[in-house]
């Protein structure tokens, strides 16, 4: 079954796009095909797949004008398993011109319900506010990734998303859930990083994910390179916490990775044979 996360937040500067393209790279490097969909009008996960800003293309704008499919529109990527729908700066534009239509928000649903890909991970990278583009986001989505940084605002913001997510539940997708709560830029040495992660912990429980993104420079260079970081810097911590959290988010969803059953069937393989090995994750 086919399963898509959206990564939300309407705080800016969290790390969504980050966090959009890594994760969905990691679902790639294990073995699961994924694709990455950009509903950011500033087409940031775009750029970041090494993708140029080509208005002339076919677009999840163009897709949700009905102007072209999903199939049409989708892009394979330098990744083996990880295929993009790219966005435009035409999208802000949707924004308005889709205001009077009796199914504005059902459009980004419909047209990936039509798409029959290989691709069983969908994610999302929403802008940081709650327009038309992020309820379509959040209508197609089965549940919500919510990248969050270990800080007081942030606090103040968790309140608001989760109205936001009720009202959504409500009126459009009633079984609309909460994948988890990714803790980035994370400095588990601070007083206040471990206060912030306790008073999630309380009021999101399980859902609070025990993997965390920390502040790597490697994760800020490798946009500019148009990789994802595992592919710039494999060996790089921020490279082996996405990957650490692409295999939670698999495991929570009982959805086999590939590659993890070839490192623990390799692993037996050489325990019975006497020699000890060290997979990278992403290997």
């Amino acid at each position: 079954m086919r399963k898509t996360i959206a990564v939300v937040n309407q705080k800016g500067g969290v790390g969504k796009t980050t966090t959009a393209i890594n994760l969905s790279a990691g679902f790639a490097l294990e073995g699961v095909p994924a694709m990455l969909i950009d509903c950011d009008p500033q087409a940031n996960s775009t750029g970041g797949l090494g993708f140029a800003r080509d208005e002339d293309r076919f677009s999840i704008y163009t897709v949700l004008l009905g102007e072209s499919s999903v199939a049409e529109t989708v892009l394979e990527t330098a990744v083996e398993d990880l295929t993009l729908l790219p966005s435009s700066k035409h999208l802000i534009g949707a924004n308005l011109e889709l205001v009077q239509a009796d199914d504005r928000a059902f459009r980004l649903r419909d047209a990936l319900n039509k798409y029959e890909g290989p691709e069983q991970m969908l994610v999302l990278d929403c802008p940081p506010a709650l327009d038309l583009l992020t309820l379509n986001a959040l209508v197609a989505a089965d549940s919500l990734l919510i990248p969050m940084q270990a800080e007081y605002f942030a606090l103040e913001g968790v309140s608001e998303l989760v109205q936001t997510l009720d009202r959504v539940r409500d009126g459009f997708q009633p079984e609309l859930e909460i994948e988890g709560v990714v803790m980035t830029m994370y400095d588990e040495r601070t007083n206040l990083a471990q206060q912030v992660t306790e008073n999630l912990r309380e009021f999101f429980g399980d859902k609070l994910l025990k993997s965390t993104i920390p502040r790597n420079i490697r994760l800020a260079e490798a946009p500019s390179h148009g990789k994802p970081v595992q592919v710039y810097d494999p060996r790089s911590r921020g490279a082996e916490s996405y990957m650490e959290l692409s295999r939670e988010i698999l495991l929570r969803n009982k959805i086999e990775s590939p590659r993890e059953l070839a490192r623990i069937g390799a692993s037996k393989q050489a325990k019975q044979n006497g020699v000890k090995v060290r997979f990278w994750p992403y290997t």
